[in-house]
């Protein structure tokens, strides 16, 4: 089963969705700002996508600014909890499948963990 962390605010992430329901993609929709992705949640994604916290933050329409993240004193358990208590600080969309992991900016890179010959 394929996950989709979405907000169907964003252009990319209604691309990504757009694209597993045009390929009959069975996948659970994952509206992150209404439920929020755990630290464990979190946690397992950036290691799934090889990723740290850092990379994962967007800043854009964000209390990025706000809340001084750019700063080198967050530990990265700080960071991830900012993120929990403001999920909009989580780049998206990110999706979880079987055969990976991936941020999916650009939309094209859930081509790396779906399987289009299935």
């Amino acid at each position: 089963m394929i996950k989709i962390y979405h907000n169907p605010k964003c252009g990319t992430s209604r691309k990504t969705v757009e694209f597993l329901t045009e390929h009959h993609f069975e996948f659970e929709t994952v509206f992150y700002l209404e439920t929020p992705a755990s630290k464990v949640d979190l946690k397992r994604m950036l290691k799934g996508m090889k990723m740290g916290v850092c990379d994962l933050l967007r800043q854009k329409g964000t209390p990025y600014d706000e809340l001084d993240l750019s700063h080198e004193h967050w530990s990265e358990e700080q960071l991830l909890d900012f993120m929990v208590e403001h999920p909009i600080l989580m780049s998206r969309p990110i999706v979880v499948s079987k055969k990976g992991t991936r941020l999916c900016r650009p939309m094209e890179t859930i081509l790396e963990i779906v399987d289009l010959s299935a």
